[in-house]
């Protein structure tokens, strides 16, 4: 099993609600960045998938657990790592840890995140070309 890809996230005042906590729907964000700079950094520009691939990655389903809220100025730890690919989709598993000076990170929130491929012009569903895989499965 390969070590999840992992990406820092500070909170900020516009992260939280009028609780003074993260916003929930917030997390789904924290995923989305982590995602992206996964596929950055395996080589794998978004904006260039779609210009150049004519194709992108586009979310078909979500599924979320929460732990323990996350506070302003908490600095989180937000992984994302390839559980299932499948010729048209992929299924990621990906989670968020709060950092603490000397103590064991906790575990905030986690979920699974279904991607699909699309053609970038018409939306329709499609495989995603193998060279992708290869890349997300090395």
């Amino acid at each position: 099993m390969q070590t999840a890809f992992q990406f820092p996230i500070r909170i900020y005042w516009e992260d939280t609600d009028a609780g003074g906590i993260v916003f929930y729907a917030n997390y789904l964000k924290f995923f989305e960045r982590a995602r992206t700079e996964w596929l950055r950094a395996l080589g794998i520009e978004q904006h260039a998938l779609k210009t150049e691939v004519g194709g992108m990655f586009v979310v078909s389903e979500t599924s979320l657990k929460y732990h323990r809220p996350a506070q302003l100025d908490d600095l989180l730890t937000v992984t994302a790592e390839l559980a299932e690919a499948g010729r048209a989709s992929l299924t990621l598993r990906q989670q968020a840890w709060r950092e603490q000076n000397g103590l064991a990170p906790q575990l905030l929130a986690e979920g699974t995140i279904r991607i699909g491929w699309v053609d970038s012009s018409t939306l329709k569903p499609g495989r995603i070309p193998l060279t992708i895989l290869k890349a997300l499965q090395s």
